[in-house]
This record gives structure tokens, sequence and C-alpha cells, in this order.
């Protein structure tokens, strides 16, 4: 039974691995796949044919000739199955389908009321299938969903331990054990910005570099990083949140308990607030006191069209930010030496408003040898760059040895 058990391994980690090469080449035949494996001809033969059975792979027809019989050239079909996603938020979740290479069938942002963990996340995965039957794709080609959120993802449990940007409820959440009865398939959890470090890392700005750290700047402040090609997790999964790093003693109180943190004082909903407290002391001419006179209020997309609009205020707040912002990032090249900072969320959208008190705060407070080696760039991903690590998350493990039967059902709709 061992030996039968082992050679069960060995099959499955051949064909993944087989299947892994096409997936990474744009075209390969079996010729150079026997010679990157190291498995017979006919062994890669009777793999690719069933890979091409199972409708991973397709036969592009003949490629050029080394002076013998045209090989055929191979290709994975990244059509054969699709990926579900969610980036989930306070109010505004981000659902999506992507195929196998990452490619976006359809992407949505819905306004789901996340306060009541259980209620939220019922509501959620339901948005998901609809998702999925609007696009008319059948059920059994979505191969696994994922899911990234912010807060404290205890990794060897799954449990949530506590979210502060989505409410005093997400304590002690056993997402995992919930989500393995709302879901109904295989799915990752992910710590939102580790999950937009890796589609940094795979799809954008960081191809090619080992070491980067991704700062999200939106409702909460935290950072994803990756060393040596690997997320960093700390013990329990907790690292990354700059956002609480206390900059002002005794300063505005923080969603997670402590008083002063950058978090508290820079993160959008602080900058709303201040913003809508401050603008009654400026004139009229100002281009967002116009709109808070207007409004009654004003939000950070009118912050940032201010910001755009050289606004005395909006541009002085946002300089603000990024000065005390560039503080927290040195501190994390001071610590990790990364290659490149990618700056996400939807203040690092305010541009060079943001970017240059942040990069001259960075100069002055960075050791100077290792900040020179440190580049800083706005996500080239963007605002989804969650959901797409999401999604990564679930094909990185899919294509696994160990669980890559759930990609080679016999029955997938």
């Amino acid at each position: 039974m061992k030996d039968k058990g082992n050679q069960e391994y060995v099959k499955r980690f051949n064909r993944i691995n087989v299947l892994n090469l096409i997936r990474k080449n744009q075209t390969i035949s079996r010729q150079e796949l026997a010679q990157q494996t190291g498995l017979t001809p006919a062994g890669i033969s009777g793999i690719v044919r069933e890979l091409v059975e199972t409708g991973y792979v397709r036969e592009l027809g003949q490629g050029p000739s080394n002076g013998g019989r045209r090989p055929i050239a191979l290709a994975f079909n990244p059509e054969n199955g699709y990926i579900l996603g969610a980036e989930i938020t306070r109010q505004t979740s981000t659902l999506g389908i992507v195929d196998l290479q990452l490619k976006p069938i359809a992407i949505r942002r819905t306004s789901i009321e996340m306060g009541e963990p259980e209620k939220g996340l019922s509501l959620l995965v339901a948005a998901m299938e609809a998702l999925v039957a609007e696009t008319g794709i059948p059920s059994g080609k979505i191969l696994g969903s994922g899911f990234a959120i912010p807060g404290l993802l205890d990794r060897h449990s799954q449990i949530l331990k506590r979210s502060p940007n989505l409410g005093e409820c997400w304590r002690e959440v056993p997402l995992a054990e919930w989500l393995e009865v709302l879901v109904g398939r295989p799915f990752t959890l992910e710590n939102n910005s580790n999950a937009a470090a890796l589609a940094e890392y795979t799809l954008g700005a960081g191809q090619g570099i080992k070491d980067l750290a991704y700062v999200n700047l939106g409702e909460g402040f935290s950072t994803g990083v990756i060393l040596n090609g690997e997320i960093l997790y700390g013990s329990r999964g907790y690292a990354g949140e700059m956002g609480h790093t206390v900059v002002v003693e005794n300063g505005p109180l923080c969603n997670c308990g402590n008083r002063g943190c950058l978090e508290s004082l820079y993160a959008v909903p602080a900058l709303e607030h201040r913003a809508n407290l401050e603008l009654g002391l400026y004139g009229p001419d100002d281009s967002l006191k116009s709109v808070w006179l207007e409004k009654g209020r004003v939000d950070i997309e009118d912050i940032l069209v201010s910001v755009s609009e050289q606004g005395p205020y909006a541009k002085e707040l946002i300089r603000q930010a990024g000065w005390s912002i560039g503080m927290g990032i040195a501190g994390i090249i001071n610590f990790y030496n990364p290659e490149i900072i990618v700056l996400g969320g939807i203040l690092a959208s305010a541009g060079k408003a943001l970017l240059e008190p942040l990069a001259q705060s960075v100069r002055t407070h960075a050791f100077p040898e290792v900040v020179q080696s440190t580049r800083i760039e706005r996500s080239s991903v963007g605002r989804d760059a969650a959901f797409y690590g999401a999604c990564l998350g679930v094909v990185r493990r899919l294509f696994t040895p160990e669980y890559a039967d759930n990609i080679f059902a016999k029955e997938r709709g």
C-alpha cells in the first residue's frame, strides 16, 4: 500500500510538473519537456495526451525543425477553468472572475455592509455566486475561490483574530470554518496587503525582483513584504501592520485601541474627518471649501480632485500625509532593505502631491546607504491588486501535487 501511495504521488507530481512547464512557457514541445524533466519520451507523451484530453493543453501545430521531424508545439489553455475572487472591505468589496492566467472575465464592486461577520460573508458569497451565474460560466468550471481580507489573520488556524477596519465584531472570527460551509469548493484566505504584494510581485512592478514591500494606503495602512520571493508572515501571520506605529504620543484614538497611530492620523477616514472639521476655517476661494459648502461634507474623492486642481488646503493636507507616511516607509526600508517599495490604495493616486514629500521624508529618515538602493513606485496593478492576489493564491495552490486532484476532477460542468 505504501509503494502504491508513493507511485500515485509520483504520478501526480510528474503530471503537474509537466503542466506547470507548459503553463509557464508560451509554447513548448514534447522533446523540450523530456529534456527539462528527465522523463522518457514515452512518459511525456502519455502525460501530454492526458492533459490534452482534459483540456488544459492545446496542440498548436508543427514548430520549427532542429534537423529532424518538426515537433508539435504545445500551449496551456487558460480558459479550461476559472478562479473566483474577492477583496473584502467594510463598505465596498471587489468581486470577480479570472481565467487561469489571471485575465479578468468580470470584475464588480459591490456595497455589502460587513459590520456583522457571518451575515456579511453570507451576502458576499451569494454575490460571488450570482456573478458566476451572470457570466454563464458553468459552476463546475470554477476551480477555486480566493479571499483577501484586512486584519490579523492567523495563518495556522485561519481565524481572523481582529480586523479594526471591518469593525468591532470582527474578533476571533473562524473564517475557514464558515467559508468551508458557504463556498463549497477549494478556497484560500490571505491578508489583503500580502495578497496585493503577491500580485505586484507576479504581475506588476515587482516582476523579476525578489525583495519588495507593498504599502496599502487606503482605509487603513498595512504592508505586505516579500523577501527572496516568499511572503514574510511572521510567527502567526501578523507581520506588516505599519499603520499601527505610534507617531504622536497621546494622539487621536485609533481603531486598534492605541492613540497616535499613523493610520489614525492619515488613513482615508482620518483625512476625511479632519477635512470636514477644518474646512470651515478656510476662505471660500479654496476649491475643496466650495465642494464642502455645496455638499455639506467632502470625501476622499473630493480631496483628490482638489489636489489635482492645486487646491491649497487639499495639497497641504496630502503633503503632511506624505511626510508622515514616509517616516513609516523609512522604517520598512531600514528593517527589510527591499529593492522596491510599491504604493497602492486610493491615496497613492494623489500622485506627486503625496509622492514628493513622501520620498523626501524617506531620504531624511532612512539609512542613506539603504535608501539609495530602494525604488519607490506606484502600483502598476492598480486598485484591484489585492483581488488579483487573492485569485493568484488559489492558482498557486491548485497547481501543486497536493491539490492537483481538484483541477483534474472528471466532472467539471
